[in-house]
């Protein structure tokens, strides 16, 4: 008797923190998905404006030197970002190639503030 009340009470234990463990390791995602999304306009930025021209995708940061490597999307696992590309650098920077200019995630999940990845 004294076991199965021991189990009982573990299970119940259990069943608080696993969803408060699930839910705080989405949270550290988010944070991680902010800083990385961050990261990569700024450094989308800094190319910019010192090569007087957008990059072309995203990996001509890495060739460039701005970073070291892509970061992986914490969401979807893979360095699958997607990419803007808008005509006002190209005409800021008298460009006549279009180049990437904003970053987003591919996700298609919601976010716990109820908004989509996608548009971070």
């Amino acid at each position: 008797m004294e076991l199965l009340i021991v189990i009982s009470v573990i299970l119940i234990m259990m069943s608080v923190a696993v969803p408060v463990y699930k839910r705080s390791l989405l949270r550290a995602r988010e944070t991680t998905l902010k800083g990385d999304l961050f990261t990569l306009r700024r450094t989308i930025d800094e190319y910019t404006y010192d090569k007087k021209k957008a990059p072309q995708a995203l990996d001509d940061l890495v060739t460039g030197g701005y970073i070291r490597e892509i970061p992986k999307d914490p969401i979807t696992g893979d360095t699958n970002w997607q990419v803007t590309v808008e005509s006002d650098v190209m005409q800021m920077l008298d460009q006549t190639d279009p180049g990437v200019d904003d970053v987003h995630s591919s996700s298609n999940l919601e976010s716990t503030e109820g908004t989509a990845y996608s548009t971070w």
